[in-house]
């Protein structure tokens, strides 16, 4: 028996299509330090996951996996109750979107990882490695992309005014969710959805939920 061996990256995987979970998996079996102990296909999931993981289990997780829009919370949720639970958790997010804003908001909020689903599959290995010592990672374009944005320059976006909770609340009402559901999903009155929905109308100067689309859209948080 080789006890000089490392030991394996314990990986929470995270998201909410069976077939990507499963093509990440038969990715991390083919290395010989990174498993799968653990997934979830909800945001509510990921972080109970994590949670009886890090209560019952000595070896816990070393790094969460998650994708960003699942049913539910979500991701951007989970990821926040996660770092909240355990402010030394390592987070590698995945996103199908390239926009800027959510990686600045996830990486400032504890977040040690950043990639794009496009990215090539070796960079999820590459990721999770580094994340594992605590090293952050960001998707290449979408550092460059930052880093032109830091010498450009220009006004503030009002997008960046909203609050972390105003953010959550903006993104999913522009997919077309009600209040009532944003509610229910992340067990908030519906009373304080809408002060976040008038809020945010105010700081992006908007007047329904169609600008707010729009406003979305064109700041690449969804697609059209």
């Amino acid at each position: 028996m080789n006890t000089s061996a490392r030991p394996r990256i314990r990986v929470l995987l995270a998201d909410d299509h069976a077939v990507v979970r499963m093509g990440f998996k038969l990715l991390l079996q083919g290395t010989d330090d990174i498993e799968v102990v653990a997934e979830a296909d909800s945001g509510e999931g990921a972080y109970q996951a994590y949670t009886q993981a890090y209560t019952q289990d000595e070896s816990g997780i070393d790094v969460v996996v998650i994708d960003l829009s699942m049913p539910g919370i979500g991701g951007i949720d989970a990821v926040h109750r996660i770092l909240a639970r355990d402010e030394q958790a390592r987070v590698l997010v995945l996103s199908a979107h390239e926009d800027l804003m959510h990686p600045r908001r996830l990486m400032a909020a504890g977040a040690l990882g950043y990639l794009s689903k496009r990215t090539a599959p070796e960079a999820l290995i590459e990721a999770i490695r580094s994340v594992a010592q605590r090293r952050p990672f960001l998707d290449a374009k979408i550092a460059q992309r930052l880093a032109l944005q830091a010498v450009e320059g220009g006004g503030e976006d009002p997008v960046e005014r909203l609050s972390e909770r105003e953010f959550e609340v903006f993104v999913q009402l522009a997919k077309g969710r009600s209040v009532n559901q944003i509610a229910e999903d992340r067990k908030l009155s519906p009373s304080t959805v809408g002060t976040h929905l008038y809020n945010i109308k105010q700081k992006l100067g908007a007047s329904n939920q169609a600008e707010l689309t729009l406003i979305a859209i064109r700041k690449g948080l969804i697609e059209p």
